[in-house]
């Protein structure tokens, strides 16, 4: 069954009614109602168009969360074999929110690491809702220290609404965590490669995308804070969600703009939710031509230019 977005319950009305006229058809078989139902799916067509065409970055952020968009294990799934997962820190526990292990992806072997959000009550509460402890950064370090030993690419897969603020998360040290695992982004000596497959929230998203290429979805988002956040911080207001989602310049547009992000990987009309073997393809085909660009490059190579690539981000598009 689709889930519908706030501002797409008038095309739910009218796939809603063209799916009733299918179903009173099964169910008579004097009944014929197709050219009904194909008016009605040519309307709720072109009004998916005209709705996507225009999508206001607050309306970007709820496609972002949207419950049905592919998530971490589906990417892994689809793009990725023999996938053998790699658990733990070594030092407290193992983060479900945070997977991660050795792949191969068209043959290459890789390291693929990633937020989890769960698709469902039980896994949520699981991989809690995609927001990692300290545990979860330091069992990413792990694993690009790993990558490094063997020459291995790291491909991230970002969707967090931000790390984890907890007591206990606090008191093992998360900001050390982040930073660490920021830190170690930059260290690492093989092509890392970021991909922001839903939202990329506060440092909790950094630790994973400080890559050499750092690519977005078309409707995914990437920002410093949440927009309900920023309003209850600067309006004390969070329904003002709207005017906070406008002004944090969080849409891959923008960013690319920005040059915060290197490559806008397209969506299927709708969303990721509404054709996800669509959106796999596209993920691979992108992140098949950034591997190719940075395959040859020296280890020292890869270390200078992600460093110069951070040292100077914000100065494009300052005047925009």
């Amino acid at each position: 069954m689709q889930n519908y977005l706030e501002f797409e319950k008038p095309l739910a009305e009218i796939e809603g009614k063209a799916e009733e006229l299918r179903a009173m058809a099964r169910s008579s078989d004097s009944m014929d109602v197709a050219d009904e139902a194909a008016a009605l799916d040519a309307k709720a067509s072109k009004m998916l168009d005209t709705l996507y065409k225009s999508l206001t970055p607050w309306q970007k952020c709820q496609v972002a969360r949207h419950p049905d968009r592919p998530h971490c294990r589906d990417y892994i799934a689809a793009l990725f074999d023999e996938y053998t997962p790699l658990a733990g820190d070594r030092n407290f526990a193992d983060d479900h929110s945070v997977m991660g292990g050795l792949a191969r992806f068209d043959g290459t072997p890789v390291m693929v690491i990633g937020h989890e959000k769960g698709s469902d009550t039980k896994s949520r509460i699981e991989r809690n809702f995609g927001m990692a402890r300290p545990e979860g950064y330091r069992k990413a370090i792990r694993l690009m220290e790993l990558a490094s030993r063997f020459g291995l690419p790291v491909v991230t897969l970002v969707d967090t609404p931000g790390a984890y603020p907890g007591k206990g998360a606090e008191e093992r040290g998360q900001s050390e965590a982040i930073a660490r695992a920021t830190e170690k982004c930059l260290q690492v000596g093989v092509p890392l490669i970021s991909i922001i497959i839903g939202e990329g929230g506060s440092g909790g998203a950094v630790a994973f995308a400080t890559g050499n290429r750092v690519a977005m979805l078309e409707h995914s988002i990437y920002s410093v804070i949440s927009p309900e956040g920023c309003a209850s911080i600067l309006w004390k207001d969070a329904e003002k969600m709207r005017e906070a989602a406008e002004a944090l310049r969080l849409t891959a547009q923008d960013l690319k703009q920005l040059g915060v992000v290197d490559r806008i990987i397209a969506e299927p009309r709708g969303g990721a939710q509404r054709d996800r073997d669509a959106v796999l393809n596209s993920v691979r085909s992108a992140l098949t031509a950034m591997l190719k660009e940075l395959s040859s490059k020296s280890p020292k190579k890869l270390i200078d230019e992600r460093r110069k690539k951070f040292l100077k981000m914000g100065s494009k598009g300052l005047a925009a």
